[in-house]
């Protein structure tokens, strides 16, 4: 960041997230929040909301509860759609495996969002829709990649990691890789250019 710069601060416990900032050479803080995500992705679907706006609220309120003055707070979340419906975190191996049967041989969408806040105030938000289509793998195929990854798989909200075996699940990919792992980089690198905050 350039000298004078206000801090920057990522409200989110996602390691993926964390290392997309570091290895584009921004330094910053990372800090975990205590959203209630279920509670407001239910009143979501009650209202009738769309994953895009419900992950953007998601994203400003992981980002409202840091509340570090003089900062700027990026939060960030990610919702997986397919066939109208809306997918979580696995809990479980076996639940990731209920997962990505659902998922194989089909098309989804990932509602990427993210928020930027200074001083309490919104400032700039995105919001990304990559796509993907999983490949019509084996249920073999599908035991060996659970076994090969294990609880990493937990850690997504498609049970898979594309910076790792979950790659191999796929036919095709629409959209920034950074955004398929829930951070649109390009987009953030691009406000704080705007800000000022990193060379032009």
């Amino acid at each position: 960041m350039m000298a004078g710069a206000p801090a920057l601060v990522l409200a989110s416990a996602s390691e993926t997230r964390r290392r997309l900032l570091a290895s584009a050479g921004l330094a910053f803080e990372a800090v975990a929040t205590g959203v209630d995500e279920d509670a407001v992705k239910r009143e979501a679907r009650v209202l009738g909301g769309s994953a895009e706006a419900t992950a953007l609220r998601l994203a400003r309120l992981k980002a409202q509860a840091v509340g570090r003055e003089g900062a700027l707070v990026i939060g960030c979340d990610q919702i997986l759609v397919c066939g109208g419906q809306w997918f979580d975190k696995p809990v479980s191996v076996e639940a990731a495996a209920v997962q990505l049967r659902a998922l194989r041989g089909r098309s989804h969408m990932l509602a990427t969002a993210m928020v930027a806040l200074r001083g309490g105030a919104e400032v700039w938000h995105h919001v990304a829709t990559p796509r993907l289509t999983m490949r019509g793998f084996s249920d073999a195929f599908l035991a060996r990649y659970l076994a090969a990854e294990g609880a990493a798989v937990l850690g997504s909200v498609g049970a898979y990691r594309l910076e790792g075996l979950g790659v191999h699940l796929f036919d095709a990919m629409e959209g920034e890789h950074s955004a398929i792992l829930g951070l649109p980089l390009l987009p953030l690198l691009g406000f704080l250019r705007g800000l000022g905050m990193l060379p032009d």
